[in-house]
């Protein structure tokens, strides 16, 4: 093959270069979507510090466009922040207790803190914690997280 043209080489070096979505495919490594499996693992993530992302999901089209977002964006605020998916059909009893009805939304998990034991303490072992939840309502990209991030005052990079 030929030399590439300069507007070839330019387009090319825009699309390895930018930060927001250009219609182009990415190459973004492995991924880094965590697959929820139970409550246990969700409650552990939580403990972690990090805000967590949790989209719900059932199968339907808009999910594959939704999948693509969460890899992209998963990419590149790993590892400030989590993102899990929960496939609603496989794990019905989780996503019942969020009480929503329309499907696939998206929540955030924000800043665990442990809560101050308040009346008598049943049981030593058992921890209790305050979860700020979300909802997201942004533009569905990485753009839309990043501008949520900011909005709600969660550091998410190093750069913060």
């Amino acid at each position: 093959m030929g030399e590439q043209s300069f507007l070839d080489r330019m387009l090319s070096h825009l699309r390895s270069t930018s930060k927001y979505y250009t219609g182009y495919p990415k190459d973004i490594g492995p991924s880094q979507v965590i697959h929820f499996t139970s409550e246990r693992q969700f409650v552990q993530l939580l403990h972690e510090g990090h805000p967590v992302v949790v989209a719900f999901t059932i199968r339907c089209p808009y999910t594959k466009h939704l999948d693509r977002v969460l890899e992209e964006a998963a990419a590149e605020f790993h590892p400030h922040v989590k993102f899990m998916r929960v496939e609603c059909p496989k794990y019905p009893g989780f996503c019942i207790a969020r009480q929503r009805k329309d499907y696939p939304f998206i929540e955030i998990f924000h800043s665990p803190e442990q809560a101050a034991n308040q009346g008598k303490v049943v049981d030593p072992n058992i921890k209790k914690y305050s979860v700020k939840v979300l909802p997201f309502n942004y533009d569905l990209s990485a753009y839309g997280f990043r501008e949520f991030f900011k909005r709600h005052g969660m550091h998410v990079s190093e750069t913060n």
